[in-house]
């Protein structure tokens, strides 16, 4: 009778201990399995689209900032940008705009973090020199305040890698004009616009 006792509480512990083994073994494999997706997440290419857009609004209460700025595949993997803004507290000036990294207007522009610049470039004119990939330039508003740019590319693309995807990613209208050398981001001032690209 004893040794009855003795095999059932001996195949006892080995059935808890090869569970529990099991249950190990499967939490690890779940988590070494969520990495692995968030890994490829990261570094996935994003499929391609042929227009995306950005609603710019201000960011400031004391500042009104409307926009918008498309964005449309065109010939040779080219991109072609056209930016309609009013900002009549502006009106007879210009103020700057840029591609931020981070597509997150929260905190009055703030969390749409740095220029995006996926080369690691010196801050520029666009075109001329070193340059960031989100260093758009300076728009002239008119004397109501209103202002068009447009730009075309083949440095941009609406999908596809990280270096070149413009999508989720932020546009910040500044409350000045960027001076092309200042670094990292020209001078250009606060931060009244933002719009996030989808």
């Amino acid at each position: 009778m004893k040794r009855l006792y003795f095999f059932t509480a001996i195949l006892m512990i080995f059935c808890v201990c090869n569970n529990a083994g099991r249950d190990e073994t499967t939490t690890t494999d779940s988590l070494e399995m969520n990495d692995t997706s968030q890994m490829m997440n990261d570094t996935a290419s994003m499929a391609m689209v042929n227009h995306a857009e950005a609603e710019i609004l201000a960011t400031k209460a004391d500042t009104t900032v409307n926009g918008k700025i498309t964005f449309d595949s065109g010939s040779n993997s080219e991109v072609n940008m056209k930016l309609d803004l009013t900002i009549p507290s502006r009106a007879g000036k210009s103020v700057a705009v840029h591609i931020h990294e981070s597509g997150d207007c929260g905190n009055a522009g703030d969390m749409s973090k740095g220029h995006w610049n996926p080369t690691n470039a010196q801050h520029g004119k666009w075109g001329s020199g070193s340059y960031h990939l989100g260093d758009i330039g300076n728009v002239k508003l008119d004397k109501d305040g209103k202002g068009v740019l447009a730009l075309t590319t083949d440095q941009w693309a609406l999908g596809g890698s990280s270096d070149k995807n413009i999508i989720g990613k932020a546009i910040i209208v500044h409350s000045g004009v960027d001076d092309y050398k200042s670094q990292p981001s020209g001078d250009a001032g606060s931060r009244i616009g933002c719009g996030v690209i989808k």
